[in-house]
């Protein structure tokens, strides 16, 4: 009961000690801020792209590329509330639905991504069991009820490529020759710069794309988009003298990344928060960058197809501090597909895999010459000893 009471009174004190946070919302991915610095030229250039909607024409369909966090889903959110706020105010027909495609639940299949696009409009779909080109039918039927522009916003794009093919882009740009009244647009949104040039050539051709890129924030930019953000997000007086650039270039380091920039200000400001320091400081910015770097290593291995789990289990149950070969990784690799129930790769395939994980900077893997034996990869995990337990039991949970 004592210890009950006890933790009563921790709570009590932390509710009366003024925090250092006091809108944490604005910190946030998902917050779109009034003004969305250094990207005016970006939002003009997209928004010039779809003022044919307010006129109720079909603007061109548009792609947005950009590595993560230098703004694209922001602007055109942004973009888009404006858009709907005018066609309101001057009768114009149009609905836009967004959706994510890094979503599990959305995007795994062409079935889902249609699904969730009739959802937006109105129709319940099951979430399986009628034939594809049904839902498509569906879709378009509720679509063509009305003269209306349609705006498809379809985010991290590449994701749905890589999961479900190309045939479902193709689809969604021929079904303007299935409508009489209305007229269908798609703005589509990349991490990846390149991800249109594995592209079918007929679904490059029915696009016709307008392109938009946004380059990387540099540190500047990000000292500036912090200042903003915490001058709401922060009591007064609560940051110590260089912590907004350190966030800043730690970000910048990160290829511009202002998502980064802020989670990093957000968990140095928690972390400050819970050491009872009356501000945040730099080394709390280091503290925080370990944080989520842990937690970002997690989420990749979340989101690693079940071989690629494998590989990295088969690594991790191998290594003893030293490096290893390619060959001692796939005959692991190999017992453990037993266990899990998948049918093995080859070991030429896995090499690949392994060249996949150290991009992503889970492993450091280099090629290595063996003379007339040819080449392996030499491999070897620089991952702290707390991590590494956690990640051999994420992996166990997954397989």
């Amino acid at each position: 009961m004592s210890g009950q009471l006890g933790l009563g009174d921790f709570f009590q004190k932390y509710l009366q000690k003024e925090p250092l946070i006091i809108n944490k919302k604005v910190l946030q991915e998902h917050y779109i801020p009034d003004v969305l610095l250094h990207r005016q030229q970006q939002i003009e250039l997209i928004a010039s792209m779809l003022v044919p909607a307010l006129r109720n024409e079909k603007p061109s369909n548009v792609f947005v590329y950009g590595k993560p966090g230098v703004g694209k889903t922001a602007c055109i959110q942004y973009i888009i509330g404006h858009l709907e706020a005018t066609a309101k105010t001057n009768g114009a027909n149009l609905k836009t639905i967004y959706l994510n495609c890094k979503l599990r639940t959305v995007a795994n299949t062409e079935y889902r991504v249609m699904a969730e696009l009739a959802r937006g409009m109105g129709v319940e779909v099951p979430a399986t069991g009628l034939p594809t080109d049904e839902v498509y039918n569906k879709f378009i039927t509720v679509v063509d009820q009305k003269p209306q522009v349609v705006i498809l916003v379809l985010d991290e794009i590449d994701r749905l490529i890589a999961k479900a093919g190309d045939e479902i882009l193709y689809n969604l740009t021929r079904i303007n020759s299935s409508l009489k009244n209305a007229q269908v647009s798609l703005i589509g949104i990349s991490n990846d710069v390149r991800f249109m040039e594995n592209i079918d050539p007929r679904v490059k051709s029915s696009l016709g794309e307008e392109e938009v890129i946004f380059p990387p924030y540099n540190a500047i930019e990000l000292k500036e988009i912090l200042e903003r953000r915490a001058a709401v997000a922060f009591r007064p007086n609560a940051l110590a003298e260089g912590v907004l650039e350190k966030a800043a270039a730690v970000a910048a380091r990160e290829h511009g990344d202002a998502r980064r920039a802020l989670a990093l200000l957000k968990v140095a400001g928690e972390v400050a928060e819970r050491d009872n320091s009356e501000k945040v400081k730099a080394e709390h910015i280091d503290k925080a960058e370990e944080s989520i770097e842990k937690d970002r290593v997690m989420d990749i291995i979340s989101s690693q197809p079940k071989q690629s789990q494998l590989v990295l289990h088969a690594i991790l149950l191998t290594t003893t501090g030293r490096k290893m070969e390619t060959g001692e990784v796939f005959e692991k690799y190999k017992d453990l597909c037993i266990h899990a129930g998948q049918s093995p790769l080859t070991q030429r395939r896995i090499s690949d895999l392994i060249g996949e994980l150290d991009m992503l900077g889970i492993i450091n893997a280099k090629v290595i010459s063996k003379g007339r034996y040819g080449r392996t990869r030499e491999i070897y995990v620089s991952i702290s000893d707390e991590l590494l337990s956690k990640i051999k039991v994420k992996l166990q949970e997954e397989l």
